[in-house]
């Protein structure tokens, strides 16, 4: 079969489509100028969420919707980047998961800047450092980040996105597996392979380290030691993957969120989340059924809620922070009443964020 005919067909759309894209990405460039202008958001999760249903919406194949969003994720990034220049902070060093998720959420045209610790990403938005960045908040085999909730109390920025990321853990090491005599990682990651790593490595020291990009370097440079991480920390770090898949769960997800300085607008139909910090303080101690009460402005609303966690308040024993996420906006009007209704008896009522409910 002569395929020259089909090619040149194929050379012809490509042609099309970078036509088209630049003149996609001039309109975005003009946008950009407006926004700067009139001092908006660069990056509008609103925006993004609305783009992606509309174009998955028009998909009639033989493309699958995820490879279309991703295409568009580039696409958004590079549009991005021409409205200004954008800089994303993350849990690093570089190759982490959290690095993964930024990549997922912001793509490859934007700057990126590891940090050390989720104390220090928040201060790096906060002070205008970085324009927003991405922080692990839970993981669905271990639960929750407990530094990264309890960074939310006293910090005034706003949840904007959360991102899904599926974790596929592999031991990693200059080493064979009958040679590995310690393993580091984070205790997380350590913790999503505990079982795995007692049946192969029964007699290996389990040893936490920062990150998982940090847990690859040791074990490039010392002799009989492995990490537990991702395929690309182990491409970025040059040291060989000897198991594949070893985390103990098949469907490991670590949801992350992405904080800014502004709140997101919203994406309306019932496709938003907020997340709330409540506290009950002396209600809790004087009055049984306290949390009961505490949900039923919610609840009568038809506000769903999707999850709730208790955090110690550290301020005097046996008093905790609520952690709540409910379905809509904050700013829908059910939701409004029902968070008026919350502070006459809560002494906290803190609203975290309104975001898109899609990964």
């Amino acid at each position: 079969m002569d395929l020259g005919p089909i090619r040149d067909q194929i050379d012809g759309l490509d042609k099309q489509l970078v036509t088209l894209l630049n003149q996609r990405l001039a309109l975005a460039a003009e946008i950009g100028k407006v926004k700067r202008s009139q001092g908006g958001q660069i990056y509008v999760a609103e925006r993004e969420d609305a783009v992606f249903r509309k174009v998955t919406g028009q998909n009639q194949g033989p493309i699958k919707n995820d490879a279309l969003r991703a295409i568009y994720r580039e696409i958004m990034s590079a549009a991005i980047a021409l409205e200004k220049p954008l800089m994303i902070a993350y849990l690093g060093p570089e190759a982490s998961n959290t690095h993964s998720a930024a990549l997922k959420k912001f793509g490859a045209s934007v700057d990126y800047h590891a940090m050390a610790s989720v104390h220090d990403i928040f201060t790096a938005v906060e002070k205008g450092e970085t324009d927003y960045a991405v922080i692990p908040i839970e993981n669905s085999t271990e639960g929750s980040v407990r530094e990264a909730l309890d960074s939310f109390v006293e910090s005034d920025l706003k949840i904007v996105a959360q991102i899904y990321l599926e974790i596929n853990h592999a031991l990693i090491s200059n080493s064979p597996l009958e040679g590995i005599e310690r393993v580091y990682s984070k205790d997380q990651a350590l913790a999503q392979c505990r079982n795995w790593l007692q049946r192969h490595l029964p007699h290996a020291q389990l040893i936490d380290a920062p990150s998982t990009s940090r847990a690859v370097q040791r074990a490039k440079e010392e002799k009989g030691a492995a990490a537990v991480a991702g395929e690309l920390a182990a491409e970025h770090y040059g040291v060989p993957v000897v198991e594949r898949n070893i985390q103990d769960k098949a469907d490991n997800t670590t949801r992350f969120f992405v904080i800014g300085r502004k709140p997101s607008g919203a994406v309306g139909g019932g496709k938003d989340i907020t997340s709330l910090l409540v506290s009950l303080g002396d209600e809790a101690a004087s009055h049984s059924g306290a949390l009961l009460k505490m949900l039923m402005p919610l609840a009568e609303r038809g506000i769903n809620l999707s999850k709730i966690e208790s955090r110690p308040s550290k301020k005097r024993p046996w008093d905790y922070y609520f952690f709540l996420d409910v379905t809509g906006h904050y700013e829908d009007e059910n939701m409004r009443a029902a968070v008026a209704e919350l502070r006459k008896f809560c002494p906290l009522v803190k609203w975290l964020g309104s975001y898109p409910s899609a990964t």
